[in-house]
């Protein structure tokens, strides 16, 4: 049985009825649809600053004096003891002064004071401290005799 080769026809598709129905297809989709509230209509407050009810005179420095037997004092108080390296106490204070003075929009800054007989250890544990506080302008003073 032999076929004729011309015999066939192309398949029309209908593209008209399709596009009809897509467009019916999204007209129902866009009517019944509900509106999602955007992020910034839901009234979310975030966490920040609080602004202070008075205003703080801070120092625009902070003095640590660091005295031959190891004991470190900062603005008159002692800190820790003379033989802990962690400084856990002047950590602490120094980390609320930068918080301070950040809020107060100034840059804390450290003056590091040491008496001659003291061990560089010593001062190497108060800078360690200035840094693990995030107090980055440190300085070194010297007082003449």
């Amino acid at each position: 049985m032999k076929v004729a080769p011309g015999g066939m026809d192309d398949p029309d598709v209908n593209v008209a009825s399709l596009i009809d129905m897509v467009f019916l297809l999204l007209v129902y989709f866009m009517v019944s649809a509900s509106l999602v509230k955007s992020e910034a209509d839901l009234g979310i407050r975030l966490p920040g600053m609080l602004a202070q009810a008075q205003s703080v005179d801070l120092p625009d420095e902070q003095m640590i004096e660091i005295r031959e037997n190891g004991r470190v004092i900062l603005n008159g108080r002692e800190f820790d003891s003379p033989e802990s390296q962690e400084l856990p106490e002047l950590i602490g204070v120094l980390i609320r002064y930068r918080l301070s003075a950040e809020a107060a929009q100034n840059e804390p800054m450290v003056t590091i004071w040491a008496e001659d007989e003291v061990p560089h250890q010593r001062v190497i544990d108060v800078m360690n401290a200035c840094a693990q506080a995030g107090v980055k302008n440190v300085t070194f003073t010297a007082i003449a005799e």
